[in-house]
């Protein structure tokens, strides 16, 4: 089931939920302002779990689309990734993908950035394998 869109949403479901930490200092601009690149490689890592899964191995990430910001993430902020497969080709797969921030003394959690991840399957060779069916 693919995320819902626009920035003034309610969380993903928990299924969806791939990846959770705390930004940290080290994740920072001097001004305490995380790292976009960090946090695209937080939505990289959760992609390609949820893309490894579904093609039962080795996977790589061939094109990031559509990444868009709304808010700043600040130390100290729990983040976390959700993500769902919108669409599996014969070797590749398209994962929508979610950053949310929730303050660590709150309970309500807001859309930092989204986008669209493309994964390719790949072998021992890191030469493009099909994908195998679902369930199969």
């Amino acid at each position: 089931m693919p995320l819902t869109s626009g920035p003034n949403r309610t969380p993903p479901s928990p299924a969806e939920l791939k990846l959770r930490t705390t930004a940290m200092p080290a994740d920072a601009n001097p001004s305490g302002d995380i790292f976009g690149g960090w946090l695209m490689g937080l939505m990289d890592l959760a992609a390609g779990n949820a893309a490894g899964r579904r093609a039962r191995g080795r996977v790589a990430t061939i094109a990031v689309d559509g990444m868009k910001f709304h808010r700043p993430v600040v130390v100290g902020d729990e983040v976390s990734i959700y993500a769902c497969i919108v669409s599996v080709g014969r070797t590749s797969m398209r994962i929508e993908v979610e950053a949310w921030r929730r303050e660590r003394s709150e309970d309500e959690m807001f859309l930092v950035t989204e986008a669209v991840f493309t994964f390719v399957a790949i072998d021992e060779a890191r030469k493009p394998r099909p994908v195998p069916q679902e369930g199969a």
